[in-house]
């Protein structure tokens, strides 16, 4: 593992303590056995927005973006990438889906570190597969199945 950067652009009320974040961030790259540094920024909706037109060509906050370091060949680092994470959406999707605040922002870390490990959901079946792996996460650090569904 390598170091865990935090960066609290947007602090609300429900956001996890910075100790919570960095414990989220380590269980993932411990049970993946990655290793790297990470940035995890908390933002706001209007810098979320910017950042997921210029990278995703979508012109709309949301929850969790994830910057994997992408290098050349040949090129090594320790850095894994960063994850922004928007807060004021995140609070609300926990009103709105009735879950708890620090739960959901346990789920947008994992998911998001899963996005830096190279896991995605744009096929079904790897869509099943990284929501398994959130599950099995999630559940080893004490939280509910963000699915639904009860821990194993």
């Amino acid at each position: 593992m390598g170091t865990i950067e935090l960066q609290l652009a947007c602090p609300l009320p429900t956001v996890p303590t910075p100790h919570e974040i960095e414990s989220w961030v380590a269980n993932v790259t411990r049970a993946l056995e990655l290793t790297g540094d990470v940035c995890v920024r908390v933002i706001d909706e209007q810098e979320s927005r910017a950042l997921n037109l210029r990278y995703r060509d979508h012109d709309d906050p949301t929850n969790v973006l994830s910057f994997p370091v992408e290098l050349p060949p040949g090129v090594e680092t320790v850095v894994l990438g960063d994850l922004a994470i928007c807060a004021p959406v995140v609070e609300r999707e926990a009103r709105e889906q009735r879950k708890a605040p620090k739960a959901h922002w346990a789920h947008m870390v994992v998911h998001g570190m899963l996005h830096l490990a190279g896991y995605d959901h744009e096929m079904a079946s790897d869509a099943a597969a990284m929501e398994a792996l959130e599950i099995e996460l999630l559940c080893a650090m004490g939280f509910s199945d963000p699915y639904q569904a009860t821990c194993r």
